[in-house]
């Protein structure tokens, strides 16, 4: 069914729901001027994802790694919260009991607004010694000659890469908030990428009612009760709406 057809029914779970989760991907951010991650363009053309986003690749070429990091984030912080990112904040404010697991690094979620929201994949606020675990605050492109840690460690981004595994804190607390909720939405994932796509796959509740909010068919579609197609800009804020006669 189209956006239209499944917002009434999709609105109506919501509005009754004391319990909410709900899972972001690179989706909700494109209209924030932000490409997904595997369409990020620059280095994405000429060096494969091994090389950019994993302790091997770090290890091989840490200045490498930074600098296309620090491109990152500089992008991230010229976009600003769309639609979709300011109709989560809003909705958390009127849910009791509400939790946010984002894949996304661009804290877009934090600027919109939204309290309770586990960073599944990391954040570039921060880098961290790979050693000791020292933090130091991104506040500008991180100084190359800085990457070697006095302990003996290197700096890196605080970020999930390729092969890690997910903080085990956030991961459980995403598990439990999933489990409890009475509704689950996808907004913006592809569903591949493991293991937070089980996280709308095969952990939520047995009475959950499920929502996936994506402009095309996904790998989670046939896991969702109800899919509306659309972006999220277009669709989440329709979807949050409090009145229930609105759009059928």
């Amino acid at each position: 069914m189209d956006a239209v057809d499944g917002l009434a029914p999709a609105r109506a779970r919501l509005l009754a729901a004391g319990s909410v989760c709900v899972l972001t991907g690179s989706g909700i951010s494109v209209e924030s001027g932000l490409p997904t991650f595997r369409g990020a363009g620059g280095l994405w053309r000429t060096h494969r994802v091994e090389e950019l986003a994993s302790p091997e690749g770090f290890a091989r070429d840490p200045r490498l790694v930074w600098t296309w990091y620090d491109e990152r984030r500089a992008v991230h912080d010229r976009a600003k919260p769309n639609a979709g990112h300011l109709a989560l904040a809003k909705l958390e404010r009127r849910v009791a009991d509400f939790t946010l697991a984002t894949q996304n690094v661009d804290s877009l979620h934090l600027r919109a607004g939204s309290q309770n929201v586990l960073e599944l994949h990391g954040h570039l606020r921060e880098a961290r010694c790979d050693r000791c675990g020292a933090r130091r605050p991104l506040e500008g492109p991180f100084p190359l000659d800085e990457i070697e840690h006095a302990c003996g460690g290197r700096f890196r981004p605080d970020i999930v890469w390729f092969g890690e595994g997910l903080p085990a804190a956030l991961w459980s607390a995403a598990i439990e908030a999933v489990a409890r909720a009475d509704v689950v939405i996808a907004v913006g994932t592809s569903g591949v990428v493991q293991p937070a796509a089980s996280l709308f796959t095969h952990l939520v509740g047995s009475q959950t009612f499920t929502i996936e909010v994506n402009p095309e068919t996904s790998a989670l579609s046939p896991h969702a009760d109800i899919v509306l197609y659309g972006t999220a800009a277009s669709v989440l804020p329709r979807l949050v709406e409090t009145e229930r006669g609105k759009d059928g």
